[in-house]
């Protein structure tokens, strides 16, 4: 066992700082954790007990971002968004990231394998 993991999804066309990124991409894991531990309990529960894994990749715009969150539920994979609150950095309602998973990776793997480590 051990094979479920979250993807966690970020643009880099906004500017983020290295600050506003990592803020981003824990807003992205706990929403993300939280909607699988409602909607896939047996998910969450072997990733919570695997260690968590997590990897973070990058994707260059909104509309890349978009395929990725379309392939993501035309798999029926679990994801949520990140709309950043605009109280720092960005424009408030910007879209920085999204979360996918956690879930079994093999699936996830179809969605973000060619996608770049951020």
């Amino acid at each position: 066992m051990g094979n479920i993991k979250q993807v966690i999804v970020v643009r880099r066309d906004l500017g983020m700082g290295t600050g506003k990124i990592a803020a981003q991409v824990g807003h992205a894991c706990v929403l993300g954790a939280e909607h699988v531990r409602k909607s896939h309990r047996e998910w969450y529960d072997e990733w919570t007990e695997y260690g968590q894994e997590k990897v973070v990749l990058k994707v260059s715009s909104l509309s890349e971002l978009e395929d990725v969150k379309k392939h993501a539920i035309s798999l029926d994979l679990p994801w949520s968004e990140v709309t950043d609150a605009g109280h720092t950095q960005i424009e408030p309602g910007t879209v920085t990231c999204i979360s996918i998973g956690p879930a079994p990776e093999d699936i996830i793997d179809k969605v973000t394998q060619k996608l770049k480590l951020l």
